[in-house]
């Protein structure tokens, strides 16, 4: 009996590791997808054609990279989803000026 709870236990330990893992590579991908929409904006103009989305990309970015350091995967990629939707947005304002 004392087996199969250490099997179990072991089993549920390497299971939560590797989830949590994960999670983690989620959110660094979606931070290096934000950068990129942001250096695009940025390129592209953005901070003197669109600088409310311009600014919003920026300050989501870096409130996503904080967060990351602080272990909190979930939060880190939801602002860095932000962060990209608002590069993303600020881009097809720049093209509806040019």
């Amino acid at each position: 009996m004392e087996k199969r709870i250490w099997k179990f236990l072991l089993v549920f330990f390497l299971l939560s590791f590797i989830l949590s893992g994960c999670a983690y590579f989620a959110a660094r991908n979606e931070i290096k997808a934000a950068e990129k929409a942001t250096a695009e904006l940025k390129g592209a103009g953005g901070a003197t054609l669109a600088p409310y989305e311009y600014c919003s990309a920026e300050s989501f970015l870096e409130i996503s990279k904080f967060v990351l350091m602080e272990n909190s995967w979930k939060v880190s990629r939801e602002f860095s989803a932000r962060s990209r939707s608002a590069a993303e947005a600020g881009l097809a304002e720049v093209k509806k000026k040019k």
